[in-house]
């Protein structure tokens, strides 16, 4: 009462399992890893970019708890393909058409760690898609690694200075003495399309077949190993590169105060003493230039500078525009204020008790 296409197909499912739970393991690790690095910087003021433009002020724990959350969804997506994977046990249908012979399904299906058995013996054994559900959380996972290994190697660069890798996750130049290459990010961002490759492959490789069982499908094999390999070396170098990562806050902060991100909070002082904001915008789009020309930063204006510009403006505008009071004042659910990053932290401590 077996076949190997029944058996083919139980195995593979029995192997994703134990993958998945590796796979989910490492990903604790690496939030881990973040979240420590994010409650150091809960205070560090960094710029933030949209269009890789700086954008407005943010605490540095607040940019990195984005990719916690984003990781513990990865989580749940794979838990879910898995939750799927153990629905229906393919053990007992053979060939395709199920057997003569008065076999307990449902035993079998127990035995295993299955809900319970599949209900279409066609389907148990042509069924592939636990394979696509766990490649595609797989390459979700990766293109996240691979956003904040992008992350990594521009914040690494000499232009942003933002962080140090230790020297255990970087490599020197055969012939440039001073390089410090950020080639495990390089790495684990180039490996994010050999798993999105695999996903695409496999996809590619059943797309055209008809049922019940051909030998086009042994090809899910080639792909699901690879993926799960390669997802497992990246984790398993992302986890101490980010535990090792120093963040050099000066730089951070005087990045963000020369990117003129307190203009628009310069903007609202004037809104908020009866401007019009079309004006406020105006304004400060003046000073800013002003600024530039200037090679200064907002900050170092005098009274009697912005005072030249409106009578509005008083001592308090350099409360208004210190970099950290900007960062306070985003007091909204989920913001980058100290107290709301600390709230994030919380949530997914929470949610992964491991961190507790």
């Amino acid at each position: 009462a077996r076949s190997r296409n029944d058996q083919v197909a139980v195995d593979i499912r029995l192997y994703l399992r134990d993958e998945a739970e590796e796979i989910v393991g490492l990903i604790k690790e690496l939030i881990t890893a973040i979240v420590a690095q994010a409650e150091q910087n809960a205070e560090v003021i960094a710029p933030a970019y949209t269009h890789l433009q700086r954008a407005q002020p943010i605490s540095f724990g607040h940019q990195l708890m984005a990719y916690a959350m984003m990781l513990l969804r990865d989580i749940g997506r794979i838990e879910d393909a898995v939750k799927r994977m153990d629905a229906e046990c393919p053990l007992g249908s053979c060939a395709l058409a199920g057997t003569t012979y008065p076999t307990d399904r449902a035993h079998t299906a127990k035995a295993l760690g299955f809900a319970g058995a599949c209900r279409n013996s066609i389907d148990g054994v042509s069924d592939r898609d636990f394979c696509l559900e766990y490649l595609s959380a797989a390459s979700i996972m990766m293109m996240h690694l691979s956003r904040l290994s992008e992350e990594i190697v521009l914040w690494s660069s000499w232009e942003f200075s933002f962080v140090e890798l230790d020297d255990a996750y970087t490599t020197g130049s055969s012939i440039m003495p001073q390089k410090k290459n950020s080639d495990m990010a390089e790495l684990i961002r180039g490996k994010t399309g050999r798993v999105y490759g695999d996903l695409m492959a496999l996809l590619t490789t059943l797309k055209g077949l008809p049922l019940a069982y051909n030998k086009d499908m042994q090809e899910d094999k080639e792909s699901v190993f690879d993926a799960c390999d390669t997802a497992l070396l990246c984790l398993d170098v992302m986890t101490p590169m980010i535990a090792t990562m120093r963040a050099k806050t000066e730089n951070m902060k005087r990045a963000a105060q020369k990117g003129f991100i307190n203009a628009t909070d310069l903007a609202d002082y004037l809104v908020k003493k009866g401007m019009p904001f079309r004006t406020a915008y105006k304004l400060s789009g003046g000073l800013v230039a002003k600024c530039i020309r200037e090679g200064r930063v907002l900050e170092e204006l005098s009274l009697e500078e912005y005072r030249a510009e409106s009578e509005l403006f008083d001592e308090d505008v350099f409360e208004a525009i210190d970099l950290a009071v900007c960062v306070e004042k985003r007091i909204s659910e989920g913001g980058t204020s100290v107290a709301s990053v600390e709230k994030q932290i919380e949530i997914v401590k929470t949610a992964l008790p491991s961190l507790q």
